[in-house]
């Protein structure tokens, strides 16, 4: 099994697979009871098919019995037994899973990948994008590492917001905003949603890796 890492903040539990096995091998780990091939035989790619039996896998290890995933029509899933809140998220190697008995939660893992400098202006306002300079002072990296991680974690906290927010329409440039923190290893900073009134903030905590980013979040959320 292939279980990176698992950990409780705010009554959720998050945890992360390391996806090392083949598709056979995932499914093999699940039993018949749930309609998990009818589900696959909708899923051209191989690397979907993997993610999804990662992510039932891991909710298995998680809740110690195989839990139905549904999806509302905007896309967020839900288990359908109703027995935790459910978020999901997954990158190349690895996925992400967060529940919670009654609240919602977000969680979002990221690849570190060069792509994020290209269309960071996209996501970011100028503020945000001004900020990296203080941001990344004393973190222990290289320049180019620290950047990725900053503009990744930009990236990944709006992810994280947005499966929390459960609106549509939203602008991660114009409607959401991570506020100035100094990077690193592990830690969290404040995030806003600007889109509904009035608007709220969140406590958005996070990790970094050589291979990703990772960001949670509780909706816990506060109003400016």
């Amino acid at each position: 099994m292939s279980l990176f890492k698992s950990w409780k903040s705010d009554g959720a539990v998050f945890a992360i697979w390391k996806v090392e096995e083949t598709g056979g091998e995932l499914r093999a780990m699940l039993g018949d009871s749930l309609p998990y091939d009818a589900e696959l035989s909708a899923l051209r790619a191989e690397s979907r098919r993997t993610e999804y039996l990662a992510v039932r896998v891991l909710l298995k290890a998680l809740c110690g019995e195989e839990k139905q995933v549904g999806h509302f029509p905007s896309g967020k899933p839900f288990l359908t037994d109703q027995s935790y809140r459910l978020s999901i998220s997954h990158t190349r190697g690895y996925v992400a899973v967060a529940l919670h008995p009654s609240a919602e939660v977000g969680v979002d893992i990221e690849q570190v990948a060069d792509r994020v400098l290209r269309i960071a202006g996209r996501f970011m306002c100028a503020e945000e994008l001004d900020g990296e300079t203080e941001a990344v002072k004393g973190f222990a990296g290289d320049s180019r590492t620290s950047t990725l991680y900053y503009m990744l974690l930009h990236w990944s906290a709006k992810e994280t917001l947005y499966k929390l927010m459960g609106e549509e329409e939203v602008d991660f440039r114009e409607h959401l905003r991570v506020m100035p923190f100094h990077l690193q290893q592990q830690g969290g900073f404040v995030a806003g949603a600007y889109k509904s009134f009035p608007p709220a903030s969140y406590q958005v905590c996070y990790m970094v890796h050589p291979d990703f980013v990772c960001t949670w979040s509780v909706q816990a959320k506060k109003y400016f």
